[in-house]
């Protein structure tokens, strides 16, 4: 109180105010705009420099001891522990199907090659990889017969992220900077001032003249992307700055040039303000490099040595070894819970990391033993696509065939001998998919986001999403097979529809139902600070203070789930490859 006490003697002896009135820290308060939920002394404590209240005690702890983390996550049935593990090893798409992969090998599946016949018998379990960033892992049901369907869980690998341009390295200002784009639709702004690093995949060059592709992955932080300081550009300036030049105005007749805030909140230029430094004062090597005239694009005139030696290192080869490079800028803070009850999960990728661990390890768990297959007719399949978040047209993505062209292999390998016609066409109509990605949790800070009766909270259980427009595949006869399982099985579950003044965004399930007519839903996990660029129409406006900005930016980057969600959905996922055989034949709609 002090401090703005004097702040406002300076102000009232400015050579604009000769007859200024005494303005005291109450006047201030009383004219102030303060946003509802926001105390007048909460506020001055946020933002006084004397008599500053303690900082919070920081409720996220790393997932590195995992004893602790598995006590903090409840019984020995929770997956939360181990889904931490999985978000802390999979900072990229690639490196998330190399663990699912890992864990699959472990779990008894086989590994098949796309460009090999395949011998896929009843009672089998296998999975393949394509680009090392899509998976697909079934299991075959002992009494499986020709025509039976497949009963599949759909999601993706792939997040918002920077990467590396093909040409990377540049200088300013003596910094060694790195040249990255977008990739789908983030929040970029929450990307300034995080401690950052680089993960994916390169190629090698070995002695003997052969390419080995390897993932590599720099865990201490390596890049920054600092945002300006506010001295440096005042129309950073949020709402309650400019409340309070307003008052000085009307107070002690300041002039009117003073009237330079920006009221639109944070937007920097992507393409000239997101770009991460690496170090300062480029070395020799560098500056060679940049004299010379580049007549063939090699890493080593694409990239920064230094950043070449740094992942040399990473990978223990030499830096001409690295022929080819394809890099994501990752946040290095680990996954973790959090909250009061530590009943949170913090994390990046969650969008849909989340999902496709849980269905991977519904999967794995419903088929450990041979028994689970024993009694099952059909096939248990989870599909892992990339470039979800760009489309999915790509030959990873859900645009591609994969998915389809495996399951007509699969039925052609267990359909040998047989003469039955269209047995392929037949199992099509028998399958059910579930389409898994994260779902929109009602903010407590924008009631007004959701449609008043479908409101999904965070530790309720999987939503289902509806959209009479088809951005979702949901329809009244999938909702409730679906439904069915979680009811046979006591989980809860929640219905989103979004608002008719709202847009609503699309998921694999559309692609996948109209790609050959199989029945799906659509459904995911409620979460908080998802990415999605409506999501950065929301936060502007609630950017109305600097209090505000405190208080949410680092979210965006860092996405919020309930643990409990977590285990519903790992239960109901798995319950679905358990027991939809029998619930689905109990219905007959096209007889």
């Amino acid at each position: 109180m002090a401090s703005m006490a004097r702040r406002a003697q300076l102000f009232s002896h400015h050579p604009a105010a000769a007859a200024a009135v005494a303005v005291t820290p109450s006047v201030f308060l009383k004219c102030l705009s303060t946003p509802s939920g926001f105390s007048h002394r909460l506020s001055l404590r946020r933002c006084g420099r004397g008599g500053r209240s303690p900082a919070p005690r920081l409720l996220c702890s790393s997932s590195s001891d995992r004893a602790q983390q598995e006590a903090k996550a409840g019984s020995s049935q929770s997956i939360v522990g181990d889904l931490l593990d999985y978000l802390n090893e999979s900072w990229t798409q690639f490196h998330a199907t190399a663990e699912a992969k890992r864990q699959l090998l472990a779990s008894g599946f086989h590994l098949l090659n796309e460009n090999e016949e395949w011998d896929v018998k009843p009672g089998g379990r296998y999975f393949f990889t394509r680009n090392m960033s899509c998976l697909v892992a079934f299991a075959v049901g002992q009494k499986y017969s020709p025509g039976s369907g497949f009963h599949i869980i759909g999601a993706h690998t792939d997040s918002p992220c920077l990467k590396l341009k093909p040409l990377s390295a540049s200088t300013k200002s003596g910094y060694l900077m790195v040249n990255v784009q977008t990739y789908g639709g983030g929040l970029w702004y929450t990307w300034f001032d995080r401690d950052l690093s680089v993960a994916g995949r390169v190629i090698l060059k070995t002695g003997d003249g052969d390419f080995m592709h390897k993932l590599v992955k720099v865990k201490r932080p390596l890049l920054r992307v600092p945002t300006l300081a506010i001295h440096l550009d005042r129309l950073l300036l949020s709402f309650s700055v400019s409340s309070l030049v307003n008052v000085l105005i009307e107070s002690v007749g300041i002039n009117e040039s003073l009237r330079t805030v920006n009221t639109e909140g944070f937007k920097p230029n992507l393409e000239n303000h997101l770009i991460p430094f690496l170090a300062t004062k480029p070395d020799e090597r560098t500056k060679k490099t940049e004299e010379k005239s580049i007549l063939s694009i090699t890493p080593k005139n694409a990239h920064h040595p230094l950043l070449l030696q740094v992942l040399s290192e990473e990978l223990g080869c030499s830096e001409d070894e690295i022929v080819s490079l394809e890099l994501n800028i990752c946040d290095t803070q680990p996954s973790c819970l959090g909250g009061g009850n530590n009943e949170f999960i913090f994390s990046g990728r969650l969008d849909n990391l989340a999902s496709s661990y849980c269905a991977i390890r519904a999967l794995m768990d419903s088929c450990s033993s041979d028994t689970d297959l024993a009694n099952e007719h059909s096939i248990r399949m989870v599909a892992l696509f990339d470039n979800e978040e760009v489309g999915s047209d790509s030959v990873q993505g859900a645009g591609a065939p994969t998915m389809f062209q495996a399951m007509r292999r699969i039925v052609d390998c267990l359909s040998k001998g047989q003469r039955s016609e269209n047995i392929f066409e037949r199992a099509i109509r028998e399958s059910f998919l579930v389409s898994a990605d994260m779902a929109h949790g009602a903010h407590p800070n924008f009631p007004d986001k959701h449609e008043d009766h479908h409101r999904p909270e965070l530790q309720k259980g999987l939503v289902i999403k509806h959209n009479a427009n088809q951005r979702y595949a949901t329809n009244s006869i999938t909702a409730f097979l679906f439904k069915e399982v979680a009811n046979i099985h006591n989980l809860p579950t929640q219905e989103f529809v979004v608002r008719n003044d709202m847009g609503c965004g699309s998921t694999i399930g559309p692609i996948l139902a109209s790609g050959v007519g199989i029945r799906t839903v659509d459904c995911g996990i409620a979460q908080l600070s998802m990415h999605r660029r409506v999501v950065m129409h929301d936060f502007l406006d609630l950017v109305t203070s600097e209090f505000d900005i405190i208080l949410i930016t680092p979210c965006s980057v860092r996405e919020i789930c309930g643990k409990e969600d977590v285990d519903i959905a790992y239960k109901h996922f798995k319950a679905f490859f358990q027991s939809f055989s029998s619930i689905d034949k109990k219905l007959k709609v096209d007889y």
